[in-house]
Protein backbone atom coordinates (compact mmCIF):
# COMPACT_ATOMS: atom_id res chain seq x y z
CA UNK A 1 0.00 0.00 0.00
CA UNK A 2 1.41 3.78 -0.89
CA UNK A 3 1.08 6.46 1.28
CA UNK A 4 -1.56 7.87 -1.24
CA UNK A 5 -3.60 4.38 -0.66
CA UNK A 6 -3.48 5.04 3.06
CA UNK A 7 -5.06 9.07 2.41
CA UNK A 8 -8.10 7.57 0.51
CA UNK A 9 -11.36 7.40 2.14
CA UNK A 10 -13.15 3.72 1.57
CA UNK A 11 -15.86 4.13 -1.01
CA UNK A 12 -19.73 2.13 -1.24
CA UNK A 13 -20.44 1.20 -4.81
CA UNK A 14 -23.93 0.67 -5.02
CA UNK A 15 -25.81 0.50 -8.67
CA UNK A 16 -23.57 2.77 -10.02
CA UNK A 17 -22.85 5.28 -7.84
CA UNK A 18 -19.96 6.03 -5.29
CA UNK A 19 -20.33 7.41 -1.89
CA UNK A 20 -17.52 7.94 0.55
CA UNK A 21 -18.39 5.30 2.87
CA UNK A 22 -16.95 7.50 6.13
CA UNK A 23 -19.42 10.63 5.28
CA UNK A 24 -22.96 7.83 5.52
CA UNK A 25 -24.83 7.87 8.61
CA UNK A 26 -24.37 4.98 10.76
CA UNK A 27 -27.98 3.46 10.07
CA UNK A 28 -26.28 2.82 6.20
CA UNK A 29 -23.20 1.81 7.72
CA UNK A 30 -24.69 -1.07 9.49
CA UNK A 31 -26.43 -1.80 6.38
CA UNK A 32 -23.13 -1.96 4.91
CA UNK A 33 -22.06 -4.21 7.23
CA UNK A 34 -24.77 -6.38 7.03
CA UNK A 35 -24.74 -7.07 3.28
CA UNK A 36 -20.96 -8.12 3.91
CA UNK A 37 -21.82 -10.31 6.34
CA UNK A 38 -24.73 -11.89 4.09
CA UNK A 39 -22.20 -12.10 1.06
CA UNK A 40 -19.35 -13.59 3.10
CA UNK A 41 -22.14 -15.96 4.31
CA UNK A 42 -22.97 -16.59 0.82
CA UNK A 43 -19.35 -17.07 -0.36
CA UNK A 44 -19.31 -20.24 2.91
CA UNK A 45 -22.33 -21.88 2.05
CA UNK A 46 -21.73 -21.79 -1.96
CA UNK A 47 -18.16 -23.35 -1.26
CA UNK A 48 -20.18 -25.64 1.32
CA UNK A 49 -22.44 -27.25 -1.67
CA UNK A 50 -19.36 -27.77 -4.25
CA UNK A 51 -17.78 -29.67 -1.23
CA UNK A 52 -20.83 -31.78 -0.88
CA UNK A 53 -21.24 -32.30 -4.46
CA UNK A 54 -17.94 -33.36 -5.13
CA UNK A 55 -18.54 -35.88 -2.06
CA UNK A 56 -21.68 -37.02 -3.27
CA UNK A 57 -20.34 -37.67 -7.03
CA UNK A 58 -17.45 -39.59 -5.64
CA UNK A 59 -19.82 -41.50 -3.37
CA UNK A 60 -21.94 -42.63 -6.37
CA UNK A 61 -18.67 -43.57 -8.73
CA UNK A 62 -18.03 -46.08 -5.86
CA UNK A 63 -21.78 -47.52 -5.75
CA UNK A 64 -21.26 -47.76 -9.23
CA UNK A 65 -18.22 -49.78 -9.13
CA UNK A 66 -19.21 -51.38 -5.85
CA UNK A 67 -22.72 -52.76 -8.06
CA UNK A 68 -20.90 -54.02 -10.96
CA UNK A 69 -20.81 -57.17 -9.27
CA UNK A 70 -24.29 -57.85 -8.28
CA UNK A 71 -27.29 -58.41 -10.65
CA UNK A 72 -30.12 -56.14 -10.40
CA UNK A 73 -33.65 -56.96 -10.31
CA UNK A 74 -35.88 -58.02 -13.19
CA UNK A 75 -38.14 -55.52 -14.62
Amino acid sequence: MTESDAQQPPVLTFEGKRYDLNALPDEVKELVRGMQVADAQLRMHEDTLKVLAVGRQSMAMQLNERLQGVTPMAD
